[in-house]
């Protein structure tokens, strides 16, 4: 089961917040950091199996959290993280996004008081998935709708693949957008026509998808 987590994060309160909550939720916390350069040491050395990084760290409290996560995904590829943001910040989410590896995920601190959905996109990010805010996909497709192939796609579409970037199922999506998986699985099949992405037995075909929507400019 993978449940060692690190977490970083200055607001002592928040921080403790976090330990807590993980703990509660079956998740070994291998270490606790408050600066960007505590944060890189300890990816490095503890590669734990996911971690949750607020993107503002000491010293400078600007974007010492995400530079030190793409740092040690540099030097570890793949290695999961989910950063948290107290707005939406779009050239952060592009950054994180931008390997393509997968094991990411970039949610508003707000999310943190919802525990099983908080918990569920830490859970999504350890096991490789991605779960992305959906306040931060809106805020990135529509920053791309003048771009193609975005600008291929249908309303209904877009809003499938906006759901689909949260890491879900078609089985998710019919739920979330009222329905029936043969649609959904219809829309999904429109959205990797129209991204030309080759007919695959790979699930990161849904990756792909989304990455190449948030990449494009």
């Amino acid at each position: 089961m993978l449940n060692r987590v690190l977490i970083a994060e200055d607001l002592y309160l928040l921080r403790d917040g976090l330990v807590r909550l993980l703990q509660a939720h079956d998740f070994t916390v291998v270490g606790a950091v408050e600066t960007g350069p505590e944060l890189l040491k300890a990816l490095i050395e503890l590669r734990p199996d996911v971690s949750v990084v607020d993107v503002r760290l000491p010293p400078t409290l600007t974007d010492e959290g995400l530079k030190a996560s793409l740092e040690a995904r540099r030097k570890i590829p793949g290695l999961p993280i989910l950063v948290l943001s107290q707005h939406v910040e779009q050239l952060y989410a592009r950054e994180l996004l931008a390997d393509g590896t997968g094991g990411i995920g970039y949610l508003l601190k707000d999310r943190v008081f919802n525990a099983d959905q908080f918990v569920d996109a830490v859970r999504r990010v350890a096991a490789g998935g991605t779960a992305m805010d959906p306040e931060v996909i809106s805020k990135l497709l529509a920053s791309n709708a003048r771009n193609e192939p975005l600008a291929a796609l249908t309303p209904r579409e877009r809003e499938v693949l906006e759901v689909m970037a949260e890491g879900r199922s078609n089985a998710a999506i019919a739920q979330r957008l009222y329905l029936s998986e043969s649609a959904v699985a219809k829309h999904t099949a429109n959205i990797f026509a129209k991204l030309d992405l080759a007919p695959s037995d790979d699930d990161n075909r849904r990756v792909l998808a989304v990455l190449t929507y948030l990449n494009s400019r």
